[in-house]
């Protein structure tokens, strides 16, 4: 097992209709704005940008996340991630009784040297640092969408 190596999904329920959710996760420059873990997004071009992100632990992820697939009709967004992390990662977006179900799929492996060194000690508390991650940004978006 390559203990470097990750597969995570998370499941948001939100109280907006779909089109509205993926409109805000589309925007991946406004993340900063509601989930307090995405501390910066530099957009480099109309299909690539920095993210910096910061969780409980005390270290920064920085990677570079270029679109692969955008397509609001099936509610698809996705991007490859180089850097700290090297990947891709998914937001499904689909109509959820009166809100919205939006499904996060990630595969990633870590690059970055401190974590590498640690994989093993301590992967459960990087899962649960992704999880919390997860948690907030649930929780700032759903804040988000009510007030827009």
């Amino acid at each position: 097992m390559d203990w470097t190596r990750y597969r995570f999904r998370s499941l948001w329920t939100l109280p907006a209709p779909p089109a509205r959710v993926y409109e805000a996760l589309e925007r991946a420059e406004g993340y900063p704005r509601w989930w307090p873990q995405v501390r910066e997004v530099n957009q480099v071009d109309s299909t690539t940008g920095v993210i910096r992100i910061r969780s409980l632990l005390p270290y920064d992820l920085t990677f570079t996340a270029r679109e692969v697939r955008r397509d609001a009709e099936t509610g698809v967004l996705e991007i490859a991630m180089t850097g700290d992390l090297d990947g891709w990662a998914r937001w499904t977006v689909t109509a959820d009784g009166s809100g919205t179900l939006a499904r996060y799929d990630q595969e990633v492996q870590v690059a970055k040297p401190l974590l590498r060194r640690f994989a093993v000690p301590g992967r459960p508390v990087f899962r649960l640092n992704h999880r919390l991650m997860m948690r907030a940004g649930r929780r700032g978006l759903a804040a988000y969408l009510r007030a827009v």
